[in-house]
């Protein structure tokens, strides 16, 4: 499979056709969410039920996408996760990209680029073999899923408002997920709870 080209990288992509190993239907809001098992980057498997009753944030990244650079330059993107760590949310970021793919990481990479760029989610997660974007229909990086206690899906589309790659929309922009994971976790109803996702499309493992 070619590397994906810059110009491929900066393509926003707010729908995009079903490409191939795409999961053949897209998980539903309300439905249960798709459970799987990824190792973390320590090498621990990690399994979403793991985390059944407490409300999960799945983060799609690719930490050489300009759109995931936009909110990690910000500090956008680590603000999010640890107000979800004050309120027990769990924050999963899956690391989407397969081995010869932009923004692969290994275990030992994920963690230096955690502290590199004083992130803090629960765990990153290594989808090498795009099992669990396959699960989640995902398209892009990043891509926001939030699942409820009960390991419902409620929430799947963009991080917010703005598709740019522009630290500078950061703060005029409808912040679709951090609004998303608080009425989750308060027991309200989302206002938006599919909204399109913007940013590089993710490339799926042939294995």
């Amino acid at each position: 499979m070619a590397k994906l080209t810059r110009r491929g990288a900066l393509l926003a992509a707010a729908t995009l056709p079903m490409m191939p190993g795409l999961a053949s239907t897209t998980p539903a809001i309300g439905a249960p969410a798709p459970d799987f098992a990824l190792p973390d980057q320590d090498g621990t498997l990690r399994r979403l039920s793991d985390f059944r009753g407490r409300v999960v944030v799945l983060e799609f990244t690719n930490h050489d996408c300009p759109y995931v650079r936009k909110h990690y330059n910000s500090g956008n993107m680590q603000g999010l996760q640890r107000e979800a760590a004050s309120r027990n949310i769990a924050w999963l970021s899956v690391a989407a990209s397969p081995v010869g793919e932009q923004g692969h990481v290994t275990g030992p990479e994920a963690k230096a680029l955690t502290a590199s760029r004083n992130a803090a989610p629960l765990a990153v997660l290594l989808d090498h073999r795009s099992q669990a974007a396959r699960a989640y229909a995902a398209t892009t990086t990043p891509g926001m899923y939030v699942i409820d206690a009960e390991g419902q899906l409620r929430y799947m589309g963009a991080i917010d408002s703005i598709r740019s790659t522009r630290v500078e929309d950061v703060a005029r922009a409808e912040p679709y997920l951090r609004d998303a994971t608080i009425a989750v976790r308060d027991g309200r109803q989302i206002a938006r709870a599919v909204t399109p996702p913007y940013g590089c499309a993710i490339k799926y493992s042939d294995a």
